[in-house]
């Protein structure tokens, strides 16, 4: 089999930092140098040509837009090659990781998104492993889906979360199994994996001006608070983190109303669990209420994918489905199908 040949996207991230007067902070052409020297004293390194960003992306600077550049970036290379890794800031990689699932239609080649919680700069280091087997995974050719590469472990990316701020295994998938691992060898499930696409592929961006919130609820939350916020004229949509199986208070008349009335006025509202592993249900009346107020619900969607999915949504042409239908479908893996 020829050797594959990958496009990489460095958009930045701890991975390619260095220390400065002010702290760790990216450091253009560093990361690059660095991966020519690990690529040439690692056996079997496949063929890649690398686009960094310029300015880098700081992860927590990161937009939407950045998403609509990445987006075309892959897809303005889809036929020249073979898979496609993006090298990014952990913070915000989960979302990155889901919002491209969703743009990226009928994906039939591997695109990795990976980074690193100590950058190449600092030894002992995780971010040389992580960016071979990033490497290693975007040239299978039976892999059609974003993933996430991090502690020797493969991950759906719209099934991704950073659950540890400081640990080096930071990512996790709560509620679907990983894909891969490597332990002495690679090897992942093609069964859990996402089969191959039957139509063409097609790139979607997504509307960046979008007004989309994120609500959490907590015990002593403000009533008018939330009204304020889903009284806005430019609101398009809000991901709800309710509690335990998507409940929320049914006592709260006004809380309800105010959901209600957001949602009559086409304000789309998705309910996700606040819990880091489970799904919204309407087995008890405190979930079934937001139901009855208009809110969809996200099933076992991670808020990052909740979110991101919101703005791919949004963005789309009006069809005969429409957001309230396929929100709680599966469309690239993100959710299981009740």
């Amino acid at each position: 089999m020829p050797q594959q040949r990958l496009f990489v996207i460095y958009a930045g991230g701890t991975i390619g930092m260095q220390a400065g007067p002010n702290g760790y902070a990216p450091t253009p052409g560093h990361l690059p140098a660095e991966l020519a020297r690990i690529a040439a004293r690692t056996p079997g390194f496949p063929a890649y040509t690398l686009k960094e960003y310029a300015p880098l992306i700081d992860s927590s600077n990161l937009r939407p837009e950045h998403w609509n550049t990445m987006a075309a970036d892959i897809a303005a290379r889809y036929a020249d090659y073979d898979g496609f890794v993006i090298i990014h800031g952990t913070d915000t990689l989960a979302y990155t990781a889901s919002a491209l699932s969703f743009m990226l239609e009928n994906l039939g080649k591997p695109v990795i998104v990976t980074g690193s919680m100590v950058p190449l700069s600092e030894h002992p280091n995780d971010a040389e492993q992580n960016l071979v087997d990033a490497f290693h995974w975007a040239a299978q050719p039976q892999l059609h889906e974003v993933c996430v590469a991090f502690n020797r472990q493969l991950l759906r990316g719209n099934r991704s979360r950073k659950l540890w701020g400081a640990e080096i295994g930071a990512f996790g998938s709560p509620n679907y199994p990983i894909l891969g691992r490597v332990q002495g060898h690679a090897e992942f499930n093609p069964a859990l994996c996402l089969p191959a696409p039957r139509g063409p592929f097609a790139l979607h961006t997504i509307d960046a001006g979008l007004h989309i919130a994120g609500l959490k609820l907590y015990p002593g939350y403000s009533v008018r608070m939330i009204e304020r916020l889903l009284l806005s004229d430019d609101l398009a949509g809000v991901v709800l983190e309710s509690y335990g199986a998507g409940n929320a208070p049914d006592a709260d008349t006004a809380l309800l109303a105010a959901f209600a009335a957001a949602t009559e006025r086409g304000v789309v509202i998705v309910n996700v669990t606040q819990c880091v592993s489970g799904k919204v249900s309407d087995s008890y009346a405190a979930g079934s209420v937001l139901s009855r107020a208009g809110l969809i619900s996200g099933q076992d969607m991670t808020p990052e994918a909740a979110l991101s999915k919101l703005y791919y949504q949004l963005s789309q042409p009006k069809q005969i489905l429409g957001p309230d239908d396929l929100l709680s479908t599966s469309l690239r893996g993100e959710l299981t199908p009740r």
